[in-house]
């Protein structure tokens, strides 16, 4: 459910931009256009109500996927994910590390082998 909804959320992401890039340029950002000042607003286009549709489609995407986060998330806490963790201790191995121990395979090393001594000159 959470991923149709999350794919159907970024199509509408992808569309809504590409509609917006569509539309034509009227140099009234803000409020600040001559076209304002001239007589009112515009008759609205197929493609701004196209926009008003997806915009509003993408909130009830947003507020769906908000949603089901906060379902899945109740009752749990980082903190208490991260908890037990952090008291797991980790397992201590029955065969020594030691070379030479009784797991080993090397023998140990014996006083004489290869060993320099001093001489007594």
């Amino acid at each position: 459910m959470e991923n149709v909804v999350l794919i159907v959320h970024l199509i509408l992401a992808l569309s809504l931009i590409g509609v917006v890039l569509l539309q034509r340029s009227e140099g009234g950002g803000l409020g600040m256009g001559g076209a304002a000042t001239a007589g009112g607003r515009p008759p609205v286009s197929a493609l701004g109500k196209v926009t008003w549709v997806l915009a509003a489609a993408f909130i009830c995407t947003s507020m769906i996927l908000t949603i089901i986060a906060a379902e899945k998330s109740a009752g749990s806490s980082v903190l208490d994910r991260l908890a037990p963790a952090a008291t797991e201790t980790p397992a201590e191995p029955d065969t020594p590390s030691v070379p030479g121990g009784a797991g080993s395979l090397v023998p140990p090393p014996s006083s004489n082998d290869g060993a320099l001594t001093p001489s007594a000159d």
